[in-house]
């Protein structure tokens, strides 16, 4: 059952990126990642109140969040840090990359944290893991050669760097969800990281954005914008749920997750007829299976 929760996660993922293309696209980027959250902010107010006030009809709809301690806020605050430094390096690459080369390297993100594993944790791969691990490295070289016949040079294009420092900041995410979950209420981690995200984000606007709007692309309101907010609600809803399942795993629910790239790459295609798409699938399915032996030799 969790991992049917898992697969469904993953498909509000892709369906989330592609929000997130459309959004963006010849879009100022700061204010569509400030008002996507402020979506998610404002669904779980609701749940914030309404678990104080009327404790007893939360908790019969599943939806409860119980009263957190000064450091249990502290640690999802901590969370909503990791998390908003890895959008605003995602926002920012996802709108000058094509999705087709955007999505594949957020899919290499349980290699990272593989990495985080072996660094924190001090964990050893088995030869399974040593062969995931170099059939990832290799087809993720091989990506790079694809981009440069897009006139995108990966050791150049600092949005390329962009999207590895989102994904391996998503990574140490993915390891503290381990740690916080364990700990604290699913619904609570994720109703105030909501309200979190926007606390932090608005200094960023404020300060940033907003002296700097008329020098920089123009802010466009598109419909999309809050869209965002809500795939990204119900695929982090089937996620925590999906962890909190009695015998779930961790490491397959993180690989799950990442079919979400499927998703995104074939909407990306459709939409943007996006180029070399053959040979982009080829390598796209070369990473992914050495991610899905990364996770098996993970078990």
């Amino acid at each position: 059952m969790w991992a049917i929760f898992a697969l469904f996660s993953a498909v509000s993922l892709g369906v989330y990126d592609i929000f997130k293309k459309l959004s963006l696209n010849k879009n100022a980027v700061i204010p569509v990642l400030f008002f996507s959250t402020l979506t998610s902010a404002i669904i779980f107010l609701p749940v914030i109140f309404g678990s104080i006030c009327f404790p007893q009809f939360f908790q019969e709809t599943g939806l409860y969040s119980p009263l957190l301690t000064l450091t249990e806020h502290l640690q999802v605050l901590l969370k909503s840090i990791l998390v908003v430094s890895s959008w605003i390096l995602a926002f920012f690459a996802i709108k000058h990359l094509p999705v087709t080369i955007f999505a594949p390297i957020r899919a290499t993100s349980p290699l990272w944290t593989l990495f985080g594993a072996i660094f924190i944790f001090h964990e050893r791969l088995n030869i399974l893991q040593w062969i995931g691990v170099t059939i990832t490295l290799i087809f993720f070289y091989l990506f790079s050669t694809a981009g440069k016949k897009e006139g995108i040079e990966f050791r150049k294009n600092k949005w390329i760097y962009c999207i590895i420092g989102a994904t391996i900041l998503g990574s140490a995410s993915g390891l503290y969800d381990k740690f916080i979950i364990a700990r604290i209420d699913r619904i609570a981690v994720q109703a105030w990281f909501s309200i979190y995200q926007v606390v932090l984000l608005l200094p960023v606007i404020a300060i940033i954005w907003f002296p700097k709007r008329k020098k920089i692309t123009p802010f466009q309101w598109r419909w999309f914008i809050p869209l965002i907010g809500i795939t990204l609600i119900i695929a982090d809803f089937l996620y925590f749920y999906s962890i909190s399942i009695e015998g779930s795993m961790i490491s397959l629910i993180a690989a799950l997750r990442r079919a979400s790239v499927i998703i995104a790459f074939i909407l990306g295609a459709i939409i943007y007829k996006e180029k070399n798409l053959k040979h982009k699938s080829v390598l796209l399915f070369g990473i992914l299976l050495g991610i899905i032996l990364i996770t098996f030799g993970s078990r």
